[in-house]
């Protein structure tokens, strides 16, 4: 372990070389369709809901908090039910990334009372910054230090303060911001000013400025996904800032991460709108009740219930219930039983969203 010093933005450092200068206009056009086909998605709350639960799955994943699917969609049916731990935190990451781009929409800033109020929904406390020392990360293998933040709560303020600057006022650095989101990243994982949840804040935090800087509408750019299938590059290109100033290998990761999460995000909402389109045929020409509502609901909901589609609907808990039994019925949804009630499955969606 080296005697590296994390240092306030911005840098004295060249990130535009010519491997990251030719790197960003495939992942900028990547971004560009998936924010154009995500826009012609009618209702949005049935991508931020759906594709929010998966992220949510991911980035707790990447933090060993492993969950099913099947836990992951009963999650959203009632909390009082949910028998697994892990299955609340990933349902505290859902409330966590949809208080973040409700602030952000309202003020159009991410600021540092934003970054608390996150990691305050993902731990269920106000620890707020560490306040004490001792935090060191370790190598989860062999137990090494390998990096120590910093350990004192006003350098951490201070450090923070500085990124809050760097984040919001383009002047500080005026710099592509998929680059800057890389740095962003590093930086604030490298302060890691929480006791828990920074790494789960940080890809929030991520999402987040892509949306700031208009390059996404929607929290929908996960990268929890990639970093899953890449982990061990993940942390050692972080390492590798730190240890040798290598920041090159960081960024073209970042960045790299980007354009394929962008493309995939793309293709799972095109195999969205096709299956939506399907069932819109099937349940208009099969069904009197049919709604655009309803069919809004079976797809922001892949596990719905009575409830949800009174409150969505606007009808009785019996007329609801008859909806979707007469679905059941005839095979386009499959009922189960939880707790004294039971829940409605979206089979074909939900198959849909566990081939990712």
């Amino acid at each position: 372990m080296n005697s590296w010093k994390l240092q306030p933005l911005p840098l004295d450092v060249d990130f535009e070389t010519r491997n990251i200068l030719r790197a960003l206009p495939k992942a900028h056009f990547a971004l560009a369709e998936l924010k154009g086909i995500a826009s012609s998605i009618p209702n949005q709350s049935i991508l931020i809901n759906t594709l929010g639960l998966q992220e949510a799955k991911d980035s707790s994943e990447i933090e060993n908090i492993i969950t099913t699917h099947d836990d992951l969609y009963k999650s959203e049916l009632n909390l009082d039910t949910l028998k697994s731990l892990d299955a609340k935190e990933v349902q505290n990451y859902i409330t966590a990334l949809k208080k973040g781009f409700e602030l952000i929409k309202v003020s159009g800033l991410l600021t540092n009372k934003t970054i608390l109020e996150i990691q305050e929904a993902l731990e269920d406390n106000k620890a707020g910054y560490r306040k004490l020392p001792g935090t060191e990360l370790k190598n989860a293998k062999t137990g090494e230090v390998v990096y120590t933040p910093p350990q004192s709560n006003d350098e951490i303020q201070n450090l923070m303060s500085n990124l809050e600057r760097y984040i919001n006022e383009s002047e500080f650095q005026d710099i592509d911001p998929l680059i800057k989101m890389a740095i962003i990243h590093f930086q604030f994982e490298s302060i890691h000013p929480f006791y828990d949840g920074n790494g789960r804040t940080g890809r929030i935090i991520n999402i987040l400025y892509l949306i700031l800087e208009n390059l996404q509408a929607l929290p929908i750019l996960y990268l929890s996904n990639y970093i899953i299938k890449h982990k061990a590059e993940y942390y050692e290109f972080l390492q590798k800032v730190r240890d040798e100033n290598q920041w090159e290998d960081w960024i073209l990761f970042m960045i790299k991460g980007v354009e394929e999460t962008a493309k995939e995000i793309t293709d799972l909402i095109l195999s969205m709108k096709k299956l939506m389109l399907n069932f819109k045929h099937r349940l208009r020409d099969n069904y009197k009740f049919y709604s655009q509502d309803l069919l809004n609901n079976l797809f922001k909901h892949p596990y719905t219930k009575i409830e949800f589609i009174v409150k969505d609907l606007g009808v009785t808990r019996l007329t609801a219930s008859n909806y979707l039994n007469k679905l059941t019925d005839d095979g386009i949804l499959k009922k189960e039983k939880l707790g004294t009630g039971n829940y409605y499955i979206n089979i074909e969606l939900v198959e849909l969203l566990t081939k990712r």
